[in-house]
Order: structure tokens, then sequence, then C-alpha cells
């Protein structure tokens, strides 16, 4: 019996979608086809479940920029019920630091000639090294992967469909392979048009997303 394994892939600004006719185990090609034509709600309440990445792929938003529109610091932590502005804003979220106090002494004057005293030649100690560990770089460079293999049976739409992406068809109980390395940022039945779905974060800039998945492992 063969069923029809629905795969997405998509940048937080622009969706993307793979381009090709059949599957051949190569890389998959991207491009740029978001053309949203409908407007978002001015607000959105959250639900059990969301996360503010699968809040910004439903509606076509950058992460973070709707994370500054709403005032939400990394690791953008939203909870049920929370009322959130659906836009986005490129201002800058900035802390103000408290001066630090200064305090001046008395000058003591006296009539006493200073003496100055001869000065040793002391050697400054070594700095110390300062051993920091290495950031965690989610690298966007390389090849995409398609996540199944089998044909295309429906191209990418960007309107007028439940969902946004692209139908692979595939065989029942066949693992969905990330087509990149990447970090799980939502993983959940919660947005319509997708049934089981994982979003994956790649990088600052991209992310992909899997639906209609059996289960979740």
């Amino acid at each position: 019996m063969m069923a029809v394994l629905r795969v997405f892939c998509s940048i937080i600004i622009l969706i993307l979608s793979v381009t090709a006719c059949t599957t051949n185990g190569g890389s998959a090609p991207v491009s740029d086809r978001y053309n949203p034509s409908e407007r978002p709600p001015p607000h959105y309440i959250v639900s059990k479940g969301d996360t503010l990445f699968s809040i910004a792929w439903r509606y076509g938003f950058n992460v973070k920029g709707l994370a500054t529109a709403n005032n939400l610091a990394a690791p953008y932590t939203i909870y049920p019920g929370q009322a959130l502005v659906l836009q986005e804003s490129t201002r800058v979220i900035a802390t103000a630091s408290k001066p630090t106090p200064t305090s001046t002494k008395p000058t003591n004057r006296s009539s006493r000639a200073a003496v100055s005293k001869p000065s040793v030649a002391t050697k400054a100690p070594a700095p110390k090294a300062v051993i920091r560990p290495a950031p965690v770089v989610l690298d966007s460079g390389g090849a995409w992967a398609w996540p199944v293999t089998g044909p295309l049976v429906r191209s990418f739409v960007a309107t007028g469909q439940a969902h946004k992406g692209i139908d692979i068809k595939g065989k029942m109980g066949e693992p969905v392979r990330a087509s990149k390395a990447g970090v799980v940022v939502y993983s959940g039945s919660g947005l319509v048009g997708y049934g089981n779905l994982l979003i994956l974060k790649h990088s600052d800039r991209y992310l992909s997303a899997y639906g209609h998945n059996r289960r979740l492992l």
C-alpha cells in the first residue's frame, strides 16, 4: 500500500520549495516561490503546544522579527493564553546599564617636599589563558537532501491550499529523514493542514518542516 508523505521546506522569511519531477537520491534544489496573498490577524492567542517557530511558520513571519515585536528574548518562551502581536519589528531591544559610582578623595596638602623613591623594575604577571567554549554554529551551506525517495505528486503552491509545500509519494512506514542536520523547534499536530508536523531549525535563516507523518519519534 502506498501513502503520500507531505514534506515542506522553508526559510523563516521566505518559504522555499523543492523543484523536480522525481526524486533520485541527489541534492534537492531550492527556490523562492513564496507569495502570500492573505493578511494575518492582528493578534494571536497562544495555544498549548505552540512555539514561536510554529506561529512564525504558520503566518509567514521572521522569527526574530516576531520576537522583537513582542519583546521576547531567546529562547522565545511563550505560554498558553498569551496574546502575541502578529507583526515584525527590526528594532533592537537594549537594556540600560547603571553608571558605575566614582568617589574622589580629598587631596592632602603638605608643606614638606615630596621625596620620590627610585622605581624598581618588576615583571608584569603573565596573563592567564582564558578558555572559552566554542559557540555552536548551525551551518546553512551545503546541499539539501531529499527526505524520502519517490515521485513528486504535487508541486509547490503558496496559496489556495491547506498547506504550503510539496507532496512526495512514499511507502507506508518508510522513514522520513531530515533534509539537513538541525535542531527540533516544533513537534506536534497543532497546525491545521499539516498533520503530525516536525519543524527543524538549520540556521538563523533556514527552517524545514515535515508534515503528515504517521508518527513522530
